[in-house]
């Protein structure tokens, strides 16, 4: 999975906890707070993605985000390494 599909991914779970994102165009160098998140928001957002990606990250990674473009790079990382530790173990 490239880093297109994962941003995907997080704007669609943005829009889907956030009302009223439904024709906004998100730019991943905003925060999400910047949509009007709030942080119970934020951690739907973050757990939602981390289940259709199929990660895990420990919360003092997560927490360490500022933009959804971190968040993406942050998932990014993790799903790079879990593809890594499959071809390993084949």
């Amino acid at each position: 999975m490239d880093r297109e599909q994962i941003l995907n991914v997080v704007i669609k779970h943005i829009k889907l906890n956030v009302d009223g994102l439904e024709n906004v165009e998100i730019d991943p160098h905003k925060t999400i707070g910047e949509y009007g998140a709030s942080s119970l928001d934020g951690v739907e957002i973050v757990s939602a993605c981390m289940r259709e990606l199929k990660i895990k990250i420990p919360r003092t990674e997560v927490s360490s985000f500022k933009t959804i473009n971190d968040l993406v790079e942050l998932f990014a990382k993790f799903k790079d390494e879990a593809s890594q530790e499959v071809k390993v173990t084949q």
